[in-house]
């Protein structure tokens, strides 16, 4: 009301010629609906930024402001319905330039804004999506996403099988799914922040996991002197097809060794594994009873770039061990495999070592 009243005022005072602007900041998390409430008293222009970025709480963000200008009150802001559906790309663009991490939850553009879990909440929207989403993700170039845990029901498995693999009404399939879910979440294991790790998962189950390389061993060593930065150095063997590829590499810590000694025996085989790169990575201990000997859960974040350097897609992958380099290793591999399969690469055969 006070941002309605500001703006009749000073257009009163001024004169309908006088074309007004708006800038607001999100200190009261009320940027966005004031600019609205300002265009709809008259105001002419809008300034902010994209994604919101900015000094405290940020400016406006003028992705929500733009979509929801076009989708919820009839303005003509984009050329067209493709830059409409490039709201979500634009999104990510600047967060990589500006070396942000991506706001999950960032309306119309966020990785969870269409992110349903209750299994009623997955049953409504198979039946009749605006039940619960406001738009398509579509038309702003997002998509649903579909989280899975223990708590949730067949419905929300149904949905993921059924979208990304085409099958439909296999309950015996979906009972698998659930049980195993059920039992690697009892354990340590989150689903609904480790997509990738699920989607295979589910090609275990329909027998469409067929391994791109067969681990033989790992071994990390970090070597530290009293006033010296650590040093790590990783020693990977692996079978791809016929050959057997051992290479060391040395890092910044031992993820990064592992991740570059890997590389190292994949890239001839297969050279997409170079536009994979980690952005983020989290370790939660699953239960402190047991002090430093308690199981750890590591989920890391990754971003796969184009040629362009510009992000192609991004997902997560998780992994369970008391050893953190371990669980470490599990999500580094689930993510290589998850990135190969989504490049539509086909694995080379294992043959007889040589």
């Amino acid at each position: 009301d006070s941002i309605t009243e500001a703006v009749w005022a000073v257009k009163s005072a001024l004169g309908s010629d006088v074309k007004l602007g708006i800038h607001c900041h999100n200190d009261g998390g009320l940027a966005v609906a004031n600019t609205l409430a300002a265009v709809k008293q008259g105001a002419f222009q809008v300034q902010g930024t994209i994604n919101g970025i900015g000094e405290r709480c940020g400016n406006v963000d003028l992705l929500s402001v733009a979509a929801n200008l076009q989708l919820k009150m009839n303005h003509d802001c984009f050329k067209g319905a493709e830059s409409l559906a490039r709201l979500t790309d634009v999104s990510r663009f600047v967060y990589e330039v500006a070396n942000l991490a991506p706001i999950s939850n960032r309306p119309f553009v966020g990785s969870s804004a269409f992110a349903h879990k209750g299994g009623m909440h997955v049953h409504a929207i198979a039946r009749l999506a605006r039940s619960y989403e406001h738009i398509d993700p579509a038309r702003v170039g997002n998509g649903r996403k579909i989280l899975v845990s223990e708590l949730s029901g067949q419905s929300n498995i149904a949905e993921l099988v059924s979208r990304k693999f085409g099958v439909t009404d296999d309950k015996p399939l979906l009972r698998r799914v659930l049980g195993r879910v059920q039992d690697l979440e009892n354990v340590g294991y989150v689903f609904e922040s480790a997509e990738a790790c699920l989607e295979l998962l589910v090609r275990g189950e329909l027998g469409q996991r067929k391994p791109y390389w067969d681990h033989r061993y790992y071994r990390c060593v970090v070597r530290k002197q009293a006033g010296e930065t650590p040093s790590t150095e990783a020693t990977v063997k692996t079978q791809v097809g016929a050959v057997l590829e051992q290479h060391v590499a040395e890092g910044g810590g031992p993820i990064h060794a592992l991740d570059s000694a890997l590389r190292k025996c994949l890239r001839a085989y297969y050279p997409q594994v170079d536009t994979l790169h980690l952005r983020d990575y989290k370790v939660r201990v699953v239960s402190g009873v047991q002090e430093t000997a308690a199981r750890v859960r590591v989920v890391s974040d990754y971003v796969v770039l184009d040629s362009k350097g510009h992000t192609k897609n991004t997902f997560s992958t998780v992994g369970v061990s008391e050893n953190i380099v371990d669980a470490s290793w599990e999500a580094l591999i689930d993510a290589f495999e998850y990135h190969l399969i989504e490049s539509g690469v086909q694995p080379i055969a294992p043959q007889a070592a040589t």
